[in-house]
């Protein structure tokens, strides 16, 4: 399951991240995102968890928690909407 977690703290780093949910279980993939130009985190990140179960006890476990003294939100991640990813036919 892809987890969303927002209000994260800018020094909150992927292993940090990553920490906090391996104490639910196991996971695959803990990243934070960031800027492009700035490298600098943009107060949020994504994990992903093999085990929904332990996926969702994450999430009601970290949910409204503190984690480097910010309170994060944790839920589960919605598939994005298109962002205009059909721009129209494609000329070659």
């Amino acid at each position: 399951m892809k987890i969303y977690v927002g209000n994260l703290a800018f020094r909150t780093t992927e292993e940090g991240l990553r920490a906090a949910f391996e104490a639910f279980g196991t996971v695959d993939k803990a990243d934070v995102v960031k800027d492009r130009e700035t490298n600098r985190s943009k107060g949020f990140g994504f994990v992903l968890m093999p085990n929904d179960d332990e996926a969702k006890a994450a999430i009601e476990g970290l949910d409204g928690k503190e984690l480097d003294q910010r309170t994060i939100r944790v839920n589960e991640a919605r598939a994005s909407s298109s962002r205009g990813g059909d721009r129209g036919p494609r000329r070659y």
